[in-house]
């Protein structure tokens, strides 16, 4: 089994990129924004599209994550 093919079966994006299912591509992208990817998040917050890093501590410091 490829590399994609693999990541795609544990990924939780919901958006459609290029990189999707390429985490090493996926990481990059993200942190050059500075934001983790959709896999740091449930699912009932990753489909919100706020992937930055205030938000997933706050979600954390809230025990959602």
């Amino acid at each position: 089994m490829k590399c994609k093919e693999k990541n795609l079966k544990n990924c939780n994006c919901s958006y459609q990129c290029d990189r999707k299912g390429l985490c090493c591509e996926c990481l990059t992208n993200h942190r050059n924004k500075r934001q983790l990817p959709a896999c740091y998040f449930p699912n009932n917050e990753e489909n919100k599209y706020d992937r930055s890093i205030e938000n997933f501590i706050r979600l954390y410091n809230e025990g959602k994550i």
